[in-house]
Formats: structure tokens, C-alpha cells, sequence
């Protein structure tokens, strides 16, 4: 199989799990919590860690509620955004491209809310006490870790740069073999 059609197998794979992952739970919490109802899965974590069933027409942290369909356009956007990047990523991009996965499958299981239901189902509650109280979603989560991962991707990229070190490229069909004709 050539790497390119692994490589789009690879992504759609993650966005497909993050995506399934993300729709499954939150049928799961529709279905067993009424809205602002907590259960607590691990009672010795319970001041920590709970599931809350929250509804949330903003962003993060109800930022802008009234913004709800901006931000489903915003992730329409962001998903088409990184799927036309997705096959000009570098060779030795491995991180970036688990990364675009998470966070597509992340902004599609969030959009998907707003299309289903007008608003995003949040249910994981973190509280460390006197600092945050934070309700979110898998899809969250998923979006969060990507983006975190293009960030360590990009800081090892610079340092790598810096240092001189240059990791060797992966020669595909997509990235042709340029020769140096000093």
C-alpha cells in the first residue's frame, strides 16, 4: 500500500475513533444523567474528578453562548483548513499528523452536537479546589492533546533546527527526491 494512502487511512482512523469515542459517551451521559446531575465513578477521586452532566452553547468554558452556530462554522472550517495541510506535512511529521487527527475528530464530535442537539454535551469534571472547576468532553480532551502534540512537535523541530540537526526525510511518491547539484 503506498504511504500515502496509509497516511489518509491513518488520519481518518483516529478521527473516526476520537469521533466515536467522543458520540458513545455522550449518548451514554444523555442517557443515565439529567441535566447538572453528578455521579462520581471513582468515589476516592470524587472531590477531583466527577462526571457532571453540562450544556454548553459557547466555547470553552461558556465563553459566548450566543455564538453557538460561529463556532460549529469555525470547526467546519478548521477540519477542511487541516485536511488540505494534511498531505503537505514534512516526511518526519509523525506527531503532527496524530495531532491533525485529534483535533478533527475532536471539532467534528463538538460540531456534531451543535447540529444535533443546538449546544455541546460536556460531562468530565475536574475541580482542583480554590484554583478551577472545569466541565468539558472528550472531543475537548482529544482537541487539546493535538494541539498539544503540534506544539512539542514544533518545539523539538526548532531545537532540532537550532542545534544543527536535521532528522533525514522520508522519500515518498508525494515528496520527490531533490538532488543537490553543488
Amino acid at each position: 500500500m503506498p504511504l500515502i494512502t496509509r497516511r489518509w487511512l491513518n488520519l481518518f482512523g483516529v478521527i473516526a475513533v476520537v469521533f466515536a469515542l467522543d458520540q458513545i459517551a455522550k449518548r451514554l451521559v444523555l442517557d443515565s444523567l439529567a441535566l447538572y446531575e453528578t455521579s462520581r465513578p471513582i468515589p476516592a477521586l470524587a472531590p477531583f474528578f466527577q462526571l457532571t452532566r453540562s450544556e454548553n452553547r459557547g466555547s470553552a468554558f461558556g465563553f459566548l453562548p450566543q455564538a453557538g452556530d460561529f463556532f460549529l462554522i469555525l470547526a467546519v472550517i478548521i477540519v477542511i483548513a487541516m485536511i488540505f495541510i494534511f498531505p503537505r506535512l514534512p516526511d518526519n511529521a509523525q506527531l503532527s499528523r496524530i495531532a491533525f487527527g485529534l483535533v478533527c475528530g475532536g471539532a467534528m464530535g463538538n460540531a456534531a452536537d451543535r447540529v444535533f442537539y443546538g449546544m455541546v454535551i460536556d460531562f468530565i469534571h475536574y475541580t482542583i479546589p480554590g484554583l478551577i472547576s472545569n466541565v468539558s468532553n472528550i472531543a475537548d480532551h482529544a482537541i487539546v492533546l493535538g494541539v498539544l502534540l503540534l506544539l512539542i512537535e514544533s518545539w523539538r523541530g526548532e531545537r532540532e533546527h537550532a542545534a544543527g540537526i536535521v532528522p533525514p526525510a522520508e522519500h515518498s511518491d508525494e515528496n520527490p527526491i531533490h538532488i543537490d547539484s553543488r
